[in-house]
């Protein structure tokens, strides 16, 4: 099973931005632990990273020959971005939303994912592990 991981704006900036509410792991570190797990149990993962929407969809169409499913924090992305929720859509393949922090405990514009609706699922809130729970849920574990 090959799964993208696939980060959105601001997502490079872990570990220098805001660790009280991104905590204090970079991405490069988070993604090092992922990789772990996957290999643990047997999942090919594949990084992504980018501060471009065009860049994203891009990424996301590549999915529907070469993942069996994708894991997006699409960082503000999320807010308002229909062209990547009708990319996910195009996809066709199962997508978890995953965020770092509680979405739902800040500021009120953060509350509303438009993306959600053609996803499979939403994690957030816990930190790295969101990523991990996506992984794991994906994987069937």
């Amino acid at each position: 099973m090959k799964i993208f991981i696939i980060n959105g704006p601001n997502l490079n900036m872990l570990g220098k931005r805001e660790p009280e509410i991104y905590g204090a792991d970079t991405l490069e570190s988070i993604n090092a632990e992922l990789k772990e797990l996957c290999d643990s149990i047997g999942v090919e993962p594949e990084f992504y990273q980018s501060n471009c929407e065009g860049e994203l969809i891009d990424i996301i169409h590549s999915a529907r020959e070469k993942a069996d499913g994708i894991v997006l924090n699409a960082g503000a992305y999320t807010h308002y971005s229909i062209a990547i929720r009708d990319a996910i859509s195009a996809c066709e393949k199962p997508c978890v939303e995953v965020h770092l922090s509680n979405v739902h405990k800040r500021e009120e514009f953060r509350h509303k994912s438009v993306i959600s609706a053609v996803c499979e699922g939403v994690i957030c809130g816990f930190g790295k592990d969101s990523y991990r729970l996506a992984i794991l849920a994906l994987a069937g574990k």
